[in-house]
Parts: structure tokens; C-alpha cells; sequence
């Protein structure tokens, strides 16, 4: 018989139904949003590519600086610092606080306590308000984590995270030979379109070989490219 799901935590966000935690086992958890699984801690191979593809240039660099959106269950996290030095330093931005006192709390087991990690800092803010306010090369890789990725629903121009502005201001954000890492739910060709026009050179990674197989964009600042 199935073990039941308990929920561990729950609260309302403010226009997006409520919010839970659910566990029914050690390293069996669920985030859900009302109806919709937002994350299972039992499928991870996408978020761990998204962080190993977004800093696998940096493992030798001395003190690299990066930015993650999106804590999640800090599962991208735990990859991202797995590729950096002990002198990296990496802002998270996460909207909700809850989400930063689970990762601390029941989650810490999933990720060797990523989130308490001494090069972390994690703030709770809108990463692309961040992003606007950071200062020019602020970052030597940008790594989206969000649970809404790019798809055809996106303003190709205004939309705040995936729009061309957006990307253009991630581009302004990053260090020469920086790299804009994205996870999506599929494939988008608009969103690919948009990062190239930017500057970026660009790849989509597919992560493993079997089930339902996630997006991770793999955008590469180029020299020549335009601002």
C-alpha cells in the first residue's frame, strides 16, 4: 500500500492559491500549488543539469560570482555549488520566504543544506528586479530556476523574465564570457530566436534519455555581440 502524503507546511500566496509542502518518506517530498505539482524532490536530473551546464566553465575559476532564480527545493543550488570554488560567492532570489525557511528546515536533507552554505546569500526579491539594479559584468553566470519557464504565452518584447528586454538586461548583468542558464518545460524556438538577437550564442539541452524530458537553455555571452 502507498505511503500517504503529509503536508509538513502550507500558506496562501497572495494570488496563486495555496502553497504546500509534502512529505511521505526520507527524500520524498512535493511542492504543490493548489491543484499543480510544482516540484517532486524524485526528479532532479534537469535542475542538476541546469546547475552543472550553467557553471561548468567556472570549476576553475578562483571566486566566481553568480546569480540563481528561483530556490525551489535548492536542488539547482546544491549543483551549482558542487561546480564552484570555496570562494564563490552566489546570490539566490527567491520571492517567497517560506521557500527559503523549507530549504533551511525539512528540505536541507535533499541538498547537504545547500541553502545554509557559507557562499550563499539568499534574498528575497523578484531576480528580475535584481537584475535591473545590478551593476554592468556583476555576474559570471545568470541561472533561471523558476517554475514557469519561456513558452508561446511569452511577450517575445515586455514579458519581465524571458522578453527581450529582460534578456538584454541579463546580457548587461553578466561578465564578459558569461553565461544565461534557463530551464524550461519544452523547447521554445521564440525564446532561442530572442537570446541569439541578443548577443547570446545559444544551445538547448534536452536532460536525460527516457520520460518526459525537460528544456535547459545554455546561452553563451558572445565578444562581438550586441548590448
Amino acid at each position: 500500500m502507498a505511503i500517504p502524503w503529509q503536508v509538513l507546511d502550507r500558506f496562501a500566496t497572495d494570488n496563486e492559491g495555496v502553497l504546500e509542502l509534502r512529505q511521505r518518506g526520507p527524500g520524498d517530498f512535493l511542492i504543490t500549488l493548489g491543484p499543480q505539482i510544482l516540484m517532486n524532490s524524485r526528479t532532479q536530473r534537469s535542475e542538476i543539469a541546469l546547475g552543472e551546464l550553467g557553471c561548468r566553465k567556472l570549476k576553475n575559476h578562483p571566486a566566481p560570482r553568480v546569480l540563481v532564480g528561483g530556490l525551489g527545493m535548492a536542488i539547482t543550488l546544491r549543483a551549482v555549488l558542487n561546480q564552484l570554488s570555496e570562494r564563490a560567492v552566489v546570490v539566490v532570489a527567491e520571492l517567497n520566504p517560506k521557500i527559503k525557511e523549507w530549504c533551511l528546515g525539512p528540505l536541507a536533507e535533499l541538498t547537504a543544506a545547500a541553502a545554509a552554505d557559507p557562499r550563499v546569500t539568499i534574498e528575497i526579491t523578484d531576480v528580475a528586479e535584481l537584475v535591473k539594479k545590478s551593476a554592468d559584468a556583476s555576474f559570471d553566470a545568470i541561472i533561471y530556476d523558476l517554475y514557469r519557464g519561456p513558452g508561446p504565452q511569452t511577450d517575445s518584447r515586455n514579458d519581465p523574465l524571458y522578453g527581450s528586454r529582460a534578456i538584454k538586461a541579463c546580457r548587461r548583468a553578466l561578465k564578459k564570457a558569461g553565461v544565461f542558464a534557463v530551464w524550461g518545460e519544452n523547447p521554445d524556438s521564440s525564446f532561442a530566436g530572442r537570446l541569439t538577437a541578443s548577443g547570446f550564442a545559444v544551445r538547448c539541452e534536452r536532460p536525460g534519455k527516457g520520460g518526459y524530458r525537460h528544456a535547459v537553455w545554455v546561452a553563451d555571452k558572445s565578444v562581438a555581440g550586441c548590448i
